[in-house]
């Protein structure tokens, strides 16, 4: 837990370990054998190092408010089943920063004596349920640079409880004029499934969402193959597809601020 003082403008800090002697704390605890649930009320990711393989369970608060104990408690003993997905990545350790998801497409190796990946991936998130991603649909194939690509998916809850499931599409641009991220995320819809239940979730791309600019500072649609991958997180993809932009470079008149139409069915 981060104190006050620890979090927000000014207060920068040259490690992400727990503050003070809280780490010390979870040791003790650790310890005496007895199952524990780390619970973290903090405002910047955290990094555990070697705790992360001594604690069964991490419930990640945030800054819950007045009414936090009775929410927390209510995960820790079942009442509620969680479905948040982490708006962050949290690095395993300090040197791993800058760390994201959407990377560029270069070299990426793994450190001396640590990987690179990090220890939880934006979009991650654990629930008391499983689900199951299949049959991933992609149409039409080709489009043009103003055209829209349906992307569907079936999403089904093949555990024993009801649960929210968060399903996240993520894109990649195969080859461009200029470098592009390993993959974006371009649309998310949270749904809510029933033991054995199903549902299909469509998510409506725009090629305008898919712009960049080019070298001469235009924003812009370029033909080419969009590689489609449908997940949990940003690292659990569970379906991949694809599609293609045919036609000329098209120019989108001013930047704007797009979003993914979705349907559930």
């Amino acid at each position: 837990m981060f104190g006050r003082g620890t979090v927000g403008e000014g207060c920068d800090r040259t490690d992400l370990s727990l503050p003070g002697h809280q780490e010390e704390l979870v040791r003790a605890i650790v310890e005496t054998g007895k199952p524990i649930v780390l619970v973290l009320i903090n405002g910047r990711p955290v990094t555990l190092g070697d705790l992360i393989d001594k604690i069964p369970a991490i419930v990640e608060a945030w800054f819950p408010g007045e009414e936090g104990g009775n929410a927390v408690a209510d995960v820790l003993f079942g009442d509620v089943n969680p479905g948040g997905k982490l708006p962050v990545t949290f690095p395993r350790a300090v040197g791993q920063i800058p760390l994201h998801y959407n990377r560029a497409q270069i070299s990426h190796r793994d450190y001396m004596f640590m990987p690179a990946k990090p220890q939880f991936p934006f979009g991650h998130g654990l629930s008391y349920t499983q689900f199951e991603y299949s049959d991933l649909t992609i149409s039409p194939e080709k489009i043009s640079p103003a055209g829209t690509v349906a992307i569907s998916v079936t999403v089904k809850n093949v555990g024993e409880r009801e649960g929210d499931e968060v399903v996240q599409l993520y894109v990649r641009d195969v080859v461009a004029s200029r470098v592009r991220p390993v993959k974006e995320l371009k649309g998310f819809k949270r749904i809510t499934l029933k033991p054995g239940e199903a549902k299909r979730v469509t998510f409506y791309l725009s090629a305008d969402q898919l712009a960049f600019y080019d070298r001469a500072m235009r924003f812009v649609v370029e033909p080419g193959t969009i590689e489609v991958m449908v997940g949990s997180s940003s690292e659990d993809i569970r379906l991949r597809g694809s599609f293609e932009i045919v036609g000329d470079v098209r120019e989108v008149p001013g930047e704007r601020v797009l979003f993914t139409k979705v349907e559930v069915n």
